[in-house]
């Protein structure tokens, strides 16, 4: 069972890596949007001491934003500056004005790209009985 789920889970990434959809692969329903994915980076040439200037007032904002239940995990990036965070959000619109509202999205330091994800759509899989050999 654990190699099942870990090849269907490899099989979903790399078929994302590869730019083909679960739902061109087979007729397996889309997967819902429950989250939504932001990576926030810095342009090339940023001010780092700005930053630096507005960063506690940053931490507070989004601390803020975590106990409102609006943020639910919040990471760094391991090879550069940036944050990653998981929104208890589904629509773009909506992550985007509250990331732009935070202190450096106010300063235009930091953007965000914004990606929904939801369940691991080939774990449904799991849920059809298996085929007779």
């Amino acid at each position: 069972m654990k190699r099942l789920v870990l090849n269907l889970a490899t099989a979903s990434v790399l078929l994302a890596f590869a730019g083909v959809s679960m739902a061109q692969t087979s007729s397996m329903p889309t997967t819902p949007a429950t989250k939504m994915l932001a990576i926030g980076t810095f342009a090339p040439g940023t001010d780092m001491q700005r930053v630096q200037r507005i960063l506690p007032m940053e931490v507070r904002e989004t601390a803020q934003l975590y106990l409102e239940g609006k943020i639910d995990q919040w990471y760094s990036l391991e090879d550069r500056a940036g944050v990653v965070f998981i929104l208890n959000v589904t629509d773009a619109g909506q992550a985007h004005d509250m990331l732009e509202a935070l202190p450096l999205g106010k300063a235009h330091l930091m953007t965000f790209s914004l990606l929904p994800i939801g369940p691991l759509n080939p774990l449904r899989q799991l849920l059809n009985p298996p085929s007779a050999q």
